[in-house]
């Protein structure tokens, strides 16, 4: 059985190209920076995460709430085969249960802030507003997109990050958990504009406060999907 079965709808990924030594200190043990075209990425990352069921049950009041995350992207080589993965800096959610389950089980790095989101939609394109609130200010997530979905190109910035289909989080020196996400390869929605404002100081810290001086490598709305998440294993080296 699934540890984890949902949605992941309507993704807002804004990504930046930073310099890698930056990340370092953050790759897990067993992994190393996954590049696309020699650029490593962070991505900026609002969406719902709904329909939430673990281990098969549901649990009241925490099946459907928005998430905003920052991540960058790995890859572990095993077996003969490169398993390409994300590693999640940070991870924003409005309901305690969840981060206290994500942190305890998955050595994640979640934390509980006041959060909201509007989605709407006319004739002619979509509107996604992901929000939360920190000392006492909110920090916003605004994109506008085309109204019709369309396929993500082979080969491109959008493919690299969307097809990360495994997680690592390190635990120590000498040990990482492995998680594997399944979902079908998704659709985007084109944006025409991304009136964002987020105080990435106050949000992520010092070390992560000059990303508001840097323009966005590419934003764009994958369309989302059902998911799983798989149990996690402990790789030890």
């Amino acid at each position: 059985m699934s540890f984890l079965k949902a949605e992941w709808n309507n993704l807002a990924m804004i990504n930046y190209e930073v310099n890698p030594e930056i990340l370092k200190k953050y790759v897990p043990n067993g992994t190393e920076l996954d590049l696309w075209n020699g650029k490593c990425y962070v991505s900026f990352i609002g969406f719902l995460f709904e329909k939430v069921r673990v281990l098969g049950i549901k649990i009241p009041f925490h099946s459907d709430f928005e998430e905003v995350n920052l991540r960058f992207y790995v890859r572990r080589f095993e077996n003969g085969t490169w398993k390409r993965g994300a590693v999640f800096i940070s991870e924003i959610v409005p309901k305690f249960a969840i981060s206290f389950i994500a942190n305890t089980f998955y050595n994640e790095h979640y934390s509980t802030l006041p959060m909201k989101h509007k989605l709407s939609v006319n004739e002619n394109l979509r509107e996604f507003i992901y929000q939360w609130k920190v000392n006492n200010k909110w920090n916003t997530i605004q994109v506008e997109t085309e109204k019709n979905a369309v396929e993500i190109e082979p080969n491109s910035e959008a493919e690299f990050i969307t097809e990360h289909y495994f997680g690592y989080n390190k635990v120590n020196e000498n040990e990482t958990i492995e998680y594997q996400v399944t979902h079908p390869r998704w659709q985007q929605y084109k944006v025409i504009g991304n009136t964002s404002v987020i105080d990435f100081e106050a949000v992520y810290g010092k070390e992560f406060a000059f990303i508001k001086d840097l323009e966005p490598s590419s934003v764009f709305l994958a369309v989302g999907s059902a998911i799983t998440i798989e149990d996690k294993r402990k790789i030890k080296l």
